[in-house]
């Protein structure tokens, strides 16, 4: 009887016949996938460190693994796909670069450098087709942002319109250039760590900023949240703890349902770090990290373990259902639900 009041009252998911396969894609590789994008079912982008782009046009079935040429030493953090052709990456660390490209990655483009010492580029969102923004540490206290209105062909610094200083030691991480998270119509979130973690909100396309305290784990350079996504502009969840004790999940994970203004921990958290976190839709949303992916069917409350195996990253199709997770050593996997 305890059992079942327990399944129907406290987490009946965990109690659901549900099971979840993760289906290799790729494996392999000689390289570290940071950067996803599924553009669709049968779109997928990927990128990673040793210069290393993959894409895929049938679902995953065939890969085609290229180097954009010059830049075969660069960790790419995060890639932005808009169809099968079109996409841009952004690599971490100095020099910084944004590269483009228009004919399915056959050839790029170099549509931004920055050779200070100083420049850590973190992630890109775009709010539609032409404009977007790309984030990077903090220079002289000032968090880095660059802001593009023709599809990446030119960029726009626009550090000086985010007025407020990080302090010192507060930064974010590129572990999955998921650190921001972009909404049409010019709603962007991004989130700090290690000493101090903080969520910056823009509702009119970077123009004008807000500061929402985030009390996730923090005050450490390894700590805080490391993913973010925001189902529309008042619910959102972020995720991350400390990477180097991957196994430990004390406060890393916080729900928000005014747009990052304030944060509650869930009922059940994830069972670790961290470092990729989606929604596939407005109950269901997966979390993954180096010591694991978790699962949530009641809108981030309470989180199922349903495997062991290492991911940087996690994405759903933004058309489609597909949902796909990558991490080392080239592995993408899709994530299979039967019921």
């Amino acid at each position: 009887m305890k059992k079942l009041v327990w399944c129907l009252i406290v987490a009946p998911f965990f109690c659901a016949a549900q099971s979840y396969t993760m289906k290799p894609l790729a494996e392999g590789t000689k390289t570290s996938i940071r950067g996803l994008s599924v553009v669709s079912d049968q779109v997928i982008w990927v990128s990673g460190s040793n210069g290393s782009v993959g894409k895929s046009t049938d679902g995953g079935s065939t890969w085609k693994w290229t180097k954009p040429k010059d830049y075969e030493k660069l960790n790419f953090r995060d890639i932005e796909a808009f169809d099968n052709q079109n996409a841009i990456i952004v690599n971490a660390g100095s020099p910084a670069y944004i590269l483009k490209t228009t004919d399915g990655g056959e050839s790029w483009t170099t549509h931004y450098k920055n050779a200070d010492t100083a420049i850590f580029l973190d992630g890109a969102g775009f709010w539609d087709k032409n404009r977007g923004i790309v984030f990077g540490d903090p220079i002289h206290n000032r968090l880095q942002l660059l802001k593009t209105v023709d599809a990446g062909k030119s960029w726009q610094d626009i550090t000086a319109n985010l007025t407020s200083s990080l302090v010192k030691g507060e930064a974010s991480f590129a572990a999955s250039g998921t650190t921001i998270k972009t909404l049409p119509g010019g709603k962007t979130w991004i989130a700090t760590g290690g000493t101090v973690s903080n969520i910056y909100f823009s509702a009119d396309y970077g123009q004008h900023w807000q500061v929402f305290k985030c009390p996730i784990i923090q005050g450490e350079n390894s700590t805080g949240p490391f993913s973010i996504d925001f189902l529309n502009d008042k619910n959102g969840v972020a995720v991350g703890g400390n990477y180097v004790k991957d196994k430990e999940n004390t406060n890393n994970i916080l729900l928000t349902g005014d747009g990052g203004k304030t944060w509650q921990k869930p009922t059940t958290p994830v069972f670790g770090y961290r470092s990729g976190v989606t929604y596939i839709n407005a109950k269901t949303l997966i979390a993954t990290g180096t010591s694991g992916t978790d699962i949530s069917t009641d809108a981030g409350q309470n989180w199922k373990h349903i495997s062991d195996k290492s991911f940087n990253a996690v994405q759903k199709a933004k058309k489609g259902k597909m949902v796909i997770l990558a991490g080392e050593k080239g592995s993408v996997y899709q994530l299979e639900v039967a019921d």
